[in-house]
C-alpha cells in the first residue's frame, strides 16, 4: 500500500525521536491506560467523558504508527468492507441538507473507528492484555450488578417505571433497574450488560497454570466464581425489564449451547442435551410463576396492543418513507440530523431520538451501499469468528467465543432499539470486534 510507503519514509525521519523518547517507548502503556478507562468510565461517567479518553487513545496510537518502525496498516477482506462502509458516510455528510449537524454525527463515527484502530494496534503487541480487558468487564459487570439488586429492592426513581401499565394487573408491574450508565435509560443499562456478560466465560481460564501462577486443582473454584456472578449479572440483565435484550440474550445463549454441542465429544452429546431440556424447563417455570417477568415477556408478541411495540411500528413505517426518498446516500449522520429530518416525515404524536432499529437507522442515514457494507463486515468478521472457534482449542478460542456472544447479543437486541450507538456499548462492540481481528482473523 502507498499509504505505507509514506508512513514507513515518515517513520525514518521521527525514528531518533522515538529512539531517545521514554515515553514514546512506553506509549503501549498509556494507550492501554486509555483503553482500560474507557472500559470503567463506561459505568459512571458523561458520554463526553468518555469519548475524550477514547480520542486520546486514537491520538496516542497516530503518534506510535508515526513514529515507532514496523508499523503499518493491513486490513483484511471484513476491513475492507468498513472503509466502504466509512467511505459512503463520508459522501453521505457532504451531501446532507444539514451539513453542520450531519458533521457532529460523522465526528462519533470517526472517534469510534478510530478507537477500532487503536485497538488492534495495541493488542497486536500485547495480546497478554486481552484477558483483563475481559476481567475489567466483568468487574464492571459486579459493579453494576449491585447498583440493580439494591434499587429493584429499594427506593427507585420514577424512570425505572418505564412499560405500558393500562392492561396490567399491579403485581405485574415491573420495576426497571437502570444501574448507574448515563443517560439514565433501563433499556441502555439492559443493552450494556447484555454486550459484558459473556466476559464471565474467561474467568475460569484467566490464570495460564503452565505460567505456574494458579494450580490447576484451583480453576473449579474459578467455575463456580464466574458462573455465580454471572448468573447475578444475568438476574441484574433481567430486572432491567430490556425486551431488546432479552431476545438478545437468548440468542447468545442458543449460540454458545450450539457451539458447545459442536465441540462435544458424541458421547457427552446425549448428557449435555439433557442438562439444556432441564435448563429450559427451569427458567420456563421461573417466568411462568414470576407475574411480573411473564407479562414482559409476552408483551414481546402482544403487538400493536402495547403501546411501546406500537410505537415502534409507526417509526419503523415513518423511517422506511425516509429511507426511500434518500436510499443512495442516505439524510447524513447523527441523531441531531436524524430528528431534525424525521421530523418531516413522523405521525403526529410518536416524536423520536432514533429509528429504533440499528440496520435501518444506518441505512437512513448513510444509504444502501452504507448499509450493506456494514452487514457484510460483520458478517466476515461473525464467520471468521465461528471457523476459528470450530478449529482451535486453546485459550485464544475463549476470548473469541466471548467476543462473539456479545458482539451477537448487541447486534440482535439493535433489532429493536439504537442504544447501540451509545458510547458505553459502542465502545464495547469495537473492543469485541477488535479482539476478534486480533486473535481471530488474520
Amino acid at each position: 500500500m502507498i499509504f505505507n510507503v509514506i508512513i514507513n519514509k515518515i517513520q525514518n525521519i521521527l525514528r531518533p525521536i522515538y529512539d531517545n523518547s521514554f515515553i514514546l517507548q512506553k506509549i503501549d502503556w498509556l494507550i492501554g491506560l486509555n483503553i482500560f478507562l474507557v472500559i470503567f468510565l463506561s459505568t459512571v461517567a458523561q458520554s463526553d467523558t468518555i469519548g475524550y479518553f477514547a480520542l486520546f487513545a486514537v491520538l496516542l496510537s497516530v503518534i506510535k504508527i508515526l513514529t515507532k518502525s514496523g508499523e503499518k496498516f493491513e486490513m483484511n477482506l471484513a476491513e475492507k468492507f468498513l472503509l466502504v462502509y466509512f467511505l459512503f458516510v463520508i459522501i453521505s455528510v457532504a451531501g446532507s441538507s444539514l451539513f453542520y449537524l450531519s458533521l457532529k454525527g460523522f465526528f462519533k463515527t470517526l472517534t469510534y473507528i478510530g478507537f477500532y484502530i487503536s485497538v488492534i494496534h495495541y493488542l497486536k503487541d500485547n495480546k497478554d492484555k486481552i484477558k483483563w480487558i475481559f476481567l475489567a468487564f466483568c468487574l464492571c459487570a459486579c459493579y453494576e450488578t449491585v447498583f440493580a439488586f439494591l434499587q429493584n429492592f429499594g427506593a427507585v426513581e420514577e424512570i425505572s417505571g418505564w412499560q405500558d401499565m393500562s392492561h396490567l394487573n399491579p403485581e405485574e408491574v415491573m420495576t426497571r433497574v437502570y444501574g448507574t450508565i448515563k443517560p439514565y435509560n433501563p433499556n441502555l443499562f439492559g443493552g450494556y450488560m447484555l454486550s459484558i456478560i459473556p466476559s464471565f466465560l474467561v474467568i475460569p481460564f484467566i490464570f495460564d497454570k503452565t505460567k505456574l501462577l494458579l494450580d490447576w486443582k484451583i480453576q473449579p473454584v474459578l467455575i463456580i466464581i464466574a458462573l455465580f456472578f454471572g448468573l447475578l449479572s444475568t438476574i441484574a440483565l433481567v430486572l432491567t425489564g430490556c425486551r431488546g435484550a432479552y431476545i438478545g440474550f437468548f440468542f447468545q445463549i442458543f449460540v454458545l449451547i450450539t457451539i458447545i454441542y459442536k465441540l462435544l465429544k458424541p458421547q457427552l452429546k446425549k448428557l449435555f442435551s439433557g442438562l439444556v431440556g432441564f435448563a429450559a424447563l427451569t427458567v420456563s417455570f421461573i417466568i411462568v410463576s414470576t407475574a411480573s417477568l411473564r407479562a414482559r415477556i409476552f408483551s414481546i408478541f402482544a403487538m400493536r396492543t402495547d403501546s411501546s411495540n406500537s410505537f415502534r411500528f409507526n417509526v419503523y413505517h415513518s423511517c422506511v418513507q425516509m429511507f426511500k426518498d434518500n436510499w443512495l446516500l442516505g439524510i447524513g449522520c447523527g441523531n441531531q440530523n436524524f430528528r431534525e429530518i424525521y421530523g418531516l416525515y413522523m405521525k403526529t404524536g410518536f416524536d423520536a431520538l432514533s429509528a429504533y432499529n440499528i440496520y435501518l437507522e444506518t441505512a437512513v442515514e448513510s444509504g444502501i451501499f452504507a448499509i450493506l457494507s456494514f452487514i457484510t463486515f460483520l458478517g466476515l468478521n461473525i464467520f471468521k469468528a465461528v471457523k476459528f472457534i470450530l478449529s482451535n482449542k486453546n485459550m485464544e478460542t475463549i476470548y473469541v467465543l466471548a467476543a462473539l456472544l456479545s458482539i451477537i447479543g448487541m447486534l440482535t437486541h439493535g433489532l429493536v432499539d439504537t442504544v447501540f450507538f451509545r458510547p458505553q456499548i459502542q465502545f464495547t462492540f469495537w473492543l469485541m470486534v477488535g479482539i476478534i481481528r486480533v486473535v481471530g482473523i488474520k
